[in-house]
């Protein structure tokens, strides 16, 4: 059975937070809100959570997690990032956005494309997730909280709890934060490309 917090979605509770935290570092696995909808995350060293994830959301070994950092200090940890990109990222996070970059050895080998060697980051504005990080110390290992056979993120924290409450250690209400999930740019290449355009504005990636 899950535990259930309704955290302040402006001024989050640190006592909250600090439990929060504590299950994650214990190996559980958790629903949070971000800036574009509810993810399901785990402690990023977590093989056996991550595994319970792929289980709840029936998704196979080529499934990219994404990194959830809480700044670029994060993303130079994680990925490889040249002057130009690190711009890009400056200006569009905190954002809706999930970056496709070049990973560092930092990452652990089966949270990788298993052939380009690439993982998705991003840096959601939202203050319970910017909470979470800053008190956890790195990044969330993560997914959009899609139910297997749906096309849209579950948006209803109350919903999330009858559907997943044997399946996870905690829910975080944060109230509604939508249901678009985020805009992706794959930033591998010579030039940014956007490969699914959801709630960041595509334009300033597109090139002509």
């Amino acid at each position: 059975m899950s535990q259930f917090f309704q955290i302040h979605p402006e001024n989050p509770q640190k006592r909250l937070i600090k439990q929060a935290v504590d299950i994650l570092r214990q190996g559980g696995v958790i629903v949070y809100p971000t800036d574009s909808g509810y993810a399901i995350g785990c402690h990023l060293g977590d093989k056996q959570a991550a595994d319970r994830i792929k289980r709840i959301r029936k998704l196979d070994d080529k499934h990219n997690f994404t990194l959830v950092c809480r700044d670029l200090s994060d993303v130079g940890v994680y990925a490889k990032v040249d002057n130009t990109q690190y711009r890009l990222l400056k200006t569009f996070t905190p954002g809706p956005y999930t970056f496709i970059l070049d990973a560092t050895s930092e990452v652990p080998r089966r949270l990788l494309h298993p052939k380009r060697r690439t993982i998705g980051l991003r840096v959601p504005d939202n203050a319970i997730v910017q909470a979470l990080l800053g008190e956890l110390g790195e990044p969330i290992m993560s997914s959009t909280l899609i139910l297997p056979g749906e096309e849209n993120p579950m948006t209803d924290p109350e919903e999330i709890r009858d559907a997943l409450e044997h399946e996870l250690e905690l829910i975080i209400d944060g109230g509604f934060c939508g249901m678009e999930p985020t805009t992706v740019v794959n930033m591998t290449g010579a030039v940014p490309e956007v490969t699914r355009v959801g709630k960041g504005d595509p334009e300033p990636f597109r090139v002509d």
